[in-house]
């Protein structure tokens, strides 16, 4: 089976001018990496190593300095149709309602208003929103405002969704609620996820594998299979013996990454996780 994505030997630095000196960052290095169709993989790893970075690589809203992003064998360089990005914050347009937001970058498209709306409110009710359609996001909850961003992803019947950490904002529990959603709307839609998250549980809830990257400059430092049995809301998966030990297994790697950086020297490297 041929990957959906295929990162290949990609390399970013940014530049910036700080005064008369040209500031370099180093974000990316000598990344390689495939997504299969249909997958859900999570991006963790330690802040600021790269993770958004990979992902707007993905989408072509980066482009990288060296190696290149593959989408179905052909090279992307610009944001296209392929992918629907969902951000952690919700962007949502304030002005326009539900319905509107949702049907936007159809109208970009150029669609007609029948088909671009007949679309909308398809995706209006995957997510369950259907009776808040003239509804402005001011009125809804975070939750729900974000349900109206990842709706206006999918409206572009992508075959790839990649999301920036799209539940950070949210309360403990409407996380988890979110998290059963988006692992509800992918079972049924079928389509290659990348999620990029700082939360060991909601990776290991989600993922089919999960990428940890070095870091700055980032790069992938270890792929990990996750086999626990799907659907994970049907049963307590935090109770399993296999989730205790990766996810004590995956806290020790990034806490030791993080110990290695100047400022957390005094940091322990290692801490009981049980």
């Amino acid at each position: 089976m041929k990957p959906k994505i295929d990162v290949r030997h990609v390399s970013k630095t940014f530049h910036a001018r700080r005064g008369n000196v040209d500031a370099a960052t180093p974000a990316l290095r000598d990344v390689s990496l495939q997504v299969m169709p249909g997958e859900f993989m999570c991006l963790i790893g330690p802040s600021g190593c790269g993770k958004t970075t990979l992902l707007r690589m993905m989408h072509g809203l980066i482009v990288p300095d060296s190696g290149e992003v593959l989408i179905d064998g052909d090279r992307t360089s610009e944001p296209g149709p392929h992918a629907g990005f969902v951000f952690q914050s919700f962007r949502l347009l304030p002005w326009r309602t539900v319905i509107d937001n949702i049907q936007f970058p159809l109208q970009i498209q150029g669609m007609p208003r029948d088909q671009r709306l007949a679309r909308a409110n398809k995706y209006l009710r995957l997510v369950g929103l259907e009776t808040f359609e003239n509804s402005y996001p001011h009125e809804l909850s975070g939750g729900m405002q974000q349900r109206v961003g990842l709706a206006r992803a999918l409206a572009l019947e992508p075959q790839i969704l990649l999301m920036d950490e799209p539940f950070a904002a949210l309360d403990a529990q409407t996380r988890e609620f979110m998290q059963i959603e988006l692992g509800r709307i992918w079972e049924q839609l079928g389509v290659a996820i990348v999620f990029v998250t700082h939360s060991l549980d909601e990776a290991l809830f989600l993922g089919d594998r999960v990428v940890l990257m070095s870091p700055r400059p980032g790069s992938i430092d270890e792929v990990l299979p996750i086999e626990m049995p799907r659907p994970r809301w049907g049963y307590d998966f935090r109770a399993l013996p296999e989730f205790l030990e990766l996810r004590g297994y995956l806290w020790q790697r990034i806490r030791g990454m993080v110990a290695d950086q100047p400022e957390f020297r005094s940091l322990p490297r290692e801490v009981s996780v049980r």
